[in-house]
């Protein structure tokens, strides 16, 4: 053999025993190694324990209380917890105790459920946590009936609404307006978590936290006034309490009623095709016969209301009818109207009188054209008092009259009195009454003009704090929002 090939084999023999003689301490070295299992939370390393399963029995023990509260089978650890075994030298061993402890305040343990993720137009997010998507599915339609029937309900979904052959009215399309996205996952156990349709239900109608305010019905009260001094309006008030089908229903005295101000989290929205009779009032005039004594005075031709039939198209917010209605269509007369005519006399009944009448104008003109809709109703709307009526006259830039004689008080763009009202007038009619005209496109009159009955002082728009056309028409007793003035439901003053 070579001398070269003899110093190889010397040198791979060498090499050979090295390592196994190195393999061999390695192992005994690895054998006097600590068996462990590390403890991971989110990925970073939170102890080492001697027995993984002293652990997990301790977070069985633990998690009686939370199977309890949730009536729950299994409680789970965090989702980003794990468990590894390995071998190492100088660890320091934790107690399951300690680990349990350390998970305890980092992390909590998490059940198996739904979670709803509700996103809004205004990019605002709120989370509802559920053990059952049922009873989630069943608080839904909980809100939803609470602003339609459940006849409609149930036509809408089967496509059996009847056919308008007269008046009458169906919806078209119903949605909510936010992006509701639901997903199975674990539930941290620190979170809130419905497990109750009713405590769902009232979260989803009132609110987060809602202090729930109940009234004792007393002899005299009815719906409105109930409504009135809780700052709700009857619609409000019915939604809050099913049970009362109308503002007309029959309290009974004794029962309680829940005057809890409303406030979904949720906005549902239903887009509706009407056909509807609307009343045209008559107008009331006066004609002179110079023949008759000035003490005269005979309806000589009797009023009739006039009936127009017309189909419109509009949106309703969480039961609240939108501005901007859209009329389809020219209106039908179903009955003409017939204006009023009074004859009064305009001769003396002796030479001892002197003067000629004067028409006082007593009578109110209605401010916009017709066909109209009264979109909101004076009174209060989600706590805040709605100080007039909203009409939705016959379009954008359709004329908006003065309802009495009078002078302009104020007009102009946000006028003091009338901020958020944009193009705005307020007419003082010298009979201590003042109007408000607010969200006009455009103004006919200015400051201290003098105004006819009927005369047109702007017209309709949306400017200002408006959602969609429409006339906001409120009545004052006195120079509005001064001292001692008060506000009047202008239906009434139509009686």
């Amino acid at each position: 053999m070579k001398r070269k090939e003899i110093i190889i084999t010397i040198f791979i023999t060498l090499g050979t025993i090295v390592l196994c003689s190195l393999n061999y301490i390695g192992n005994k070295y690895i054998l006097q190694a600590k068996s462990a299992y590390r403890v991971y939370l989110d990925g970073k390393i939170i102890g080492h324990i001697e027995n993984d399963q002293e652990l997990y029995k301790i977070i069985s023990n633990r998690q009686k209380q939370i199977k309890k509260k949730y009536g729950v089978k299994t409680v789970y650890p965090p989702e980003n917890f794990e468990i590894v075994q390995t071998r190492s030298f100088n660890v320091d061993i934790s107690s399951a105790e300690d680990i349990y402890d350390t998970l305890a305040d980092l992390e909590s343990f998490t059940v198996d459920g739904y979670i709803i993720n509700i996103k809004t137009a205004d990019d605002q997010k709120i989370t509802i946590n559920v053990l059952d998507k049922e009873i989630f599915d069943k608080a839904v339609k909980s809100l939803v009936l609470a602003f339609i029937t459940e006849e409609e309900y149930d036509n809408y979904l089967n496509d059996t609404q009847p056919v308008i052959e007269t008046t009458g009215r169906i919806i078209e399309r119903m949605y909510f307006d936010e992006t509701i996205t639901i997903k199975k996952g674990f539930i941290d156990v620190n979170q809130k978590i419905f497990t109750d349709e009713v405590d769902i239900s009232q979260y989803m109608l009132f609110g987060e936290n809602a202090k729930m305010l109940s009234y004792t019905v007393k002899d005299g009260d009815t719906i409105e006034s109930i409504s009135d001094d809780n700052k709700l309006n009857p619609q409000e008030f019915l939604i809050a309490n099913p049970k009362y089908t109308s503002k007309d229903s029959l309290l009974k005295i004794g029962d309680e009623v829940n005057v809890t101000l409303i406030s979904p989290i949720l906005t549902f929205s239903y887009e509706v095709h009407e056909v509807s009779d609307a009343k045209i009032q008559y107008e009331k005039k006066t004609v002179y016969d110079s023949s008759r004594p000035s003490n005269y005075s005979e309806i000589t031709t009797p009023g009739v209301v006039g009936i127009s039939r017309m189909t419109t198209k509009y949106v309703v917010k969480n039961g609240e009818m939108q501005a901007g209605v859209v009329t389809v269509g020219d209106p039908i007369t179903i009955v003409e109207k017939v204006d009023e005519v009074t004859t009064k006399g305009g001769k003396p009944y002796s030479t001892y009188i002197t003067g000629t009448y004067v028409d006082t104008g007593a009578e109110w003109g209605w401010p916009t054209n017709s066909p109209y809709v009264i979109t909101s109703s004076f009174g209060y709307r989600w706590g805040v008092l709605h100080e007039g009526i909203d009409i939705s006259g016959t379009g954008h830039g359709s004329p908006i009259y003065s309802v009495l004689d009078g002078t302009v008080y104020s007009a102009g763009w946000e006028i003091p009195l009338c901020l958020g009202g944009g193009y705005c007038a307020i007419i003082g009619h010298g009979n201590g009454y003042y109007t408000l005209y607010a969200h006009m496109s455009a103004l006919r009159v200015s400051t201290g003009e003098s105004v006819t009955r009927g005369q047109v002082i702007g017209a309709m728009g949306a400017t200002g704090y408006a959602i969609g056309t429409h006339l906001h028409f409120s009545v004052w007793s006195g120079v509005p929002y001064a001292g001692g003035s008060r506000l009047i439901n202008p239906m009434d003053i139509y009686g």
